[in-house]
């Protein structure tokens, strides 16, 4: 009789116990539950139900505005309108059947009174924006025209319409930034501290004792995440659309396209966690640097608030984060109905993240 010879070594069943293993983990940890699942649902349900942002009207000005006179200088100054004007006609007029900006303003000057006529497009969508908005504008023109009440002309007059619009939801803008909020945790808390754990304890070494490869390793650890954030992301876009009216325009193509984001998103933000891994000490080092890298894109990439409420200054800054293209992405493919070929503008800042993020990755990692 002739002896069997042993199977080959597979390191792909290696990989998907060591993904099994994980995943169980993660499920036994409590940071991983609530920062995955409980924090974005409870931020999700209390501003769900309060309604919301800061009390600001994003306005458009029509290219063919008249932005030399002191009606405009006033509006310009006013603290709650934010006054758009390097968006194109094309864009303002989408945003505004959207409901992204409150209306479209058109200033027109005469010889002849009323001297100044302010026509103002509104949207259906506009919801209390735009009523806010309207009340800024009846109350400069009656300011402007009070000194005017001798004559029998206005120096001010007000004209509007209204389009017919879908009304963007501040759920709508909540709910992707809750979820980029959830991937950045899981892949910048969880993979530091899962792998300076398997360091400090010493299992990687226990496995290089052992036929698996470096790539089993990593790519287990990935996708034990990987599921456990689809789980918790699809868990949060049901929550979200059946009980907040989170608008899905695509139904369940919608969710897949999602998911992708949330894919790619998570496989970047892993790379800050194999960064802090290699260059934390101990587990105590672990929070400090991760809170320096989610804490910024937490507050500054547009998780809570549109980024046009921030300073210039600001928005440059929040333009640099990959979570404010995550953010984006989200939001166009959930309710504009963009397909992945409309956003790749933002898949190419995460790409260029991903190569420069791996790649400092590359460099302070240590397997030993």
């Amino acid at each position: 009789m002739t002896n069997k010879q042993p199977k080959p070594y597979s390191n792909t069943k290696a990989t998907l116990a060591i993904a099994k293993a994980s995943f169980r983990s993660i499920l036994r940890s409590p940071s991983a539950v609530v920062f995955s699942l409980a924090f974005p649902l409870i931020f999700i349900i209390v501003f769900a139900n309060i309604g919301g942002s800061a009390i600001t009207a994003d306005v458009g000005v029509a290219k063919t505005c008249d932005t030399a006179n002191d009606f405009y200088r006033g509006l310009k100054t006013h603290k709650v309108a934010n006054l758009i004007t390097d968006q194109s006609t094309a864009d303002m007029e989408n945003n505004l059947s959207k409901g992204n900006i409150a209306a479209i303003i058109d200033i027109k000057k005469s010889t002849t009174p009323p001297y100044i006529t302010v026509n103002t497009r509104y949207s259906t969508a506009s919801g209390d924006k735009g009523n806010i908005f309207k009340m800024i504008l009846t109350n400069i023109a009656y300011n402007a025209n009070r000194p005017a009440q001798v004559g029998p002309s206005p120096v001010v007059e007000l004209t509007e319409t209204t389009i017919k619009g879908r009304a963007y939801k501040y759920i709508d803008f909540l709910l992707p930034g809750m979820l980029g909020f959830s991937l950045l945790s899981s892949g910048v808390f969880g993979t530091a501290f899962v792998f300076l754990s398997l360091l400090l304890t010493l299992v990687i070494n226990r496995f290089f004792s052992t036929p698996v490869k470096k790539y089993s390793i990593v790519l287990g650890e990935a996708f034990a995440r990987l599921v456990f954030s689809w789980i918790g992301a699809l868990f949060i876009i049901l929550v979200g659309h059946f009980f907040f009216g989170f608008t899905l325009i695509h139904g369940v193509t919608t969710v897949i396209n999602m998911l992708i984001l949330s894919a790619i998103g998570l496989i970047v933000f892993m790379g800050f966690g194999f960064i802090i891994s290699g260059i934390a000490k101990s587990d105590s080092s672990v929070p400090p640097l991760s809170n320096i890298i989610t804490l910024p894109q937490f507050l500054l990439s547009g998780t809570f608030f549109a980024t046009t409420a921030f300073p210039s200054w600001l928005q440059q800054l929040s333009n640099i984060l990959p979570l404010t293209y995550l953010n984006q992405a989200m939001r166009n493919v959930a309710f504009e109905g963009a397909g992945l070929g409309d956003v790749t503008h933002q898949l190419l800042i995460l790409g260029i993240w991903f190569v420069v993020v791996y790649g400092i990755a590359v460099k302070t990692f240590k397997w030993e």
